[in-house]
């Protein structure tokens, strides 16, 4: 987009064609809150990444990392070594965010004992009710001499 462009750019996330509801896909997505948390934490390199984000696997953890350099969240600094050494940082924009992301994952976090709590409220307002269990059939529990 060029850049007199960007000066009228606004934002509105509620609006179907605007850019940043994709930005916001890429941030709130399931792994990219964990990337930006653990990234939060200090450079890492990818598969010291993916042992820190538990359970992703290596095509996701790439796909995601690659979403959130090309938004500018993530700088992805390949050193020149053999083998190349890659870690991955926070840019600015991504540490501001990151910095949002750990005080919704901390709030989260103390809220789990109210949260199970209603969990189990509405679990169990969700199982059918049980019912007393039918008589049982005297004429096949009956011998068969009896019949």
């Amino acid at each position: 987009m060029p850049e007199e462009d960007m000066a009228d750019l606004v934002a509105d996330v509620f609006a179907r064609a605007c850019t940043s509801r994709h930005v916001l896909e890429n941030v709130a997505g399931k792994w990219g809150i964990l990337a930006l948390a653990a990234l939060h934490e200090g450079s890492y390199r990818f598969n010291a990444l993916r042992r820190r984000v538990d359970g992703i696997s290596e095509k996701m953890l790439a796909q995601t990392l690659q979403g959130l350099e090309r938004d500018g969240l993530v700088r992805r600094d390949v050193q020149a070594t053999i083998p190349p050494r890659v870690e991955y940082s926070l840019t600015g924009g991504g540490a501001r965010v990151a910095a949002k992301l750990i005080e919704l994952i901390e709030l989260v976090e103390s809220e789990m004992p109210a949260v199970c709590e209603a969990q189990a409220r509405y679990d169990a307002r969700q199982r059918p009710p049980t019912s007393a269990p039918a008589p049982p059939d005297r004429r096949a529990s009956a011998p068969r001499s009896a019949r």
